[in-house]
């Protein structure tokens, strides 16, 4: 995992088998568990807030406190869950039996903790007066799904990763190829490209979250999270076959490379071939800019293709992070005082954050500044922001993770040479059994 892919908020990936299910807990003031419908903030007594963020969000603390002087803060620096590390759950769960050690407030660089942490006791809910409806209506449309369980608010989303389709406007002209609105034109495209200009490429299908990019964006119902502890899985629909047998052809053809956009073989054969990459909101910084040092005045950005005769219009998401606050906080005033201004504000999420600003407000800020660094052609904030809107509802945040299975299972049948297509009924018995094994109810 390199540092700025993970500045970027990238998705990590989770060990299979590591989340167990916490059983419910009494928690002091809270209600007990996950009943924190009915929430009772502990005594509040103030004093110094206890903030835990990884070394990214560091920044974000040490500007607060420079335009909140008085603030009292006292911050640890964590992994932020990172690698599937599972360590705030760990702590969380040693604290609720030593009933002490629980920081104010959290950054994770999952979206899934709220599958735990409600059950668990710890995050309180931030639509139950905590916040106002005004300021949590600022969000990007669904957001803070992720966050949201029985309609109340368990957390703040920090940055989206909506995908959107990256690629070479210098290239594109000099070729006269047109910039695909559709799946169809897509993979047609693929088709040109490989015939008359071999070696280069128009995606990637090597990554773990390879899934997250083209199958969720196509609506694959691999994922949907129907309840806390209900899973639809269903791989073998037409919605994912067809996005398969599309990555199949261009992987077959070589436009579609199998190594991560992480890899030093990508790098080294790839980082100057590409015409094409759909991906995430982050690329353009983490991938071209940072790790592939592709010069300026040369990359640009499109809508995700959607496939002919689509009315609904819908991306995927590879990442982001999000915000939680503690039940157990005695300065919860603060505390959200914290949590609001490190979610909205533009001096730290529109000019300092790496990540495009879930919050609309910071992320009109962020698109600005991305606008008037020189490094991009044409607009990039109109295909960003309108995909901001269009991430697929169907495709969840359960408490196993997506990319593992992938990883353990999809890959090695793709580094031997199976088809996508064939190795789709032996994903959805991966995703069925390690579903099962974190304690959901799996159906189709």
């Amino acid at each position: 995992m390199t540092t700025s892919a993970r500045r970027a908020g990238k998705p990590v990936r989770r060990v299979l088998g590591a989340a167990a299910v916490l059983v419910a807990v009494t928690a002091c003031g809270t209600g007990g568990g996950g009943a924190q419908n009915e929430f009772q903030p502990v005594p509040q007594t103030g004093g110094p807030l206890t903030v835990w963020v990884d070394s990214t969000r560091l920044p974000a603390v040490q500007l607060y406190q420079k335009q909140h002087p008085a603030a009292q803060l006292n911050v640890v620096t964590y992994d932020g869950d990172a690698n599937g590390s599972n360590y705030l759950q760990t702590k969380v769960s040693l604290f609720n039996r030593t009933r002490s050690g629980w920081p104010d407030v959290v950054f994770s660089t999952q979206n899934n903790e709220t599958s735990w942490a409600v059950q668990a006791g710890f995050t309180a809910p931030l639509n139950k007066g905590q916040i106002p409806a005004a300021t949590l209506s600022e969000w990007a449309p669904g957001a803070n799904d992720p966050c949201t369980v029985d309609g109340t608010l368990y957390c703040l989303r920090n940055d989206l990763a909506q995908t959107v389709l990256w690629y070479n406007a210098a290239l594109m002209r000099q070729w006269n190829y047109q910039v695909p609105r559709t799946w169809e034109e897509y993979q047609a495209l693929g088709e040109r490209v490989a015939a008359e200009h071999p070696g280069y490429l128009v995606g990637t299908a090597g990554d773990s979250f390879t899934p997250e990019i083209y199958l969720w964006a196509g609506k694959c119902g691999a994922n949907q999270i129907t309840g806390p502890k209900t899973v639809k899985v269903d791989t073998t629909s037409p919605a994912c076959t067809r996005m398969a047998a599309l990555l199949d052809t261009l992987v077959r053809n070589r436009t579609m490379a199998t190594s991560s956009v992480f890899s030093s073989d990508f790098d080294k054969n790839s980082g100057d071939k590409i015409l094409m990459l759909p991906g995430p909101s982050w690329f353009g910084g983490s991938i071209f800019q940072e790790s592939l040092k592709t010069p300026k005045g040369q990359i640009a950005v499109a809508p995700m293709p959607q496939w002919a005769g689509e009315t609904a219009p819908s991306v995927g998401n590879v990442g982001g992070g999000t915000w939680l606050l503690s039940a157990h906080s005695a300065n919860l005033k603060a505390a959200t005082d914290f949590l609001t201004w490190v979610t909205t504000a533009p001096d730290y999420q529109g000019q300092v954050a790496p990540g495009y600003p879930a919050h609309t407000g910071a992320a009109k800020s962020w698109l600005a500044k991305q606008a008037a660094s020189g490094y991009y052609v044409g607009d990039i904030t109109g295909p960003l922001r309108t995909a901001a809107a269009q991430v697929w509802p169907g495709w969840g945040y359960g408490q196993f993770s997506q990319e593992a299975i992938w990883a353990a299972t999809v890959t090695p049948g793709q580094t031997a040479g199976k088809t996508l297509v064939s190795l789709l009924p032996d994903w959805q018995q991966a995703i069925t059994d390690h579903a099962r094994a974190t304690g959901y109810e799996v159906g189709r």
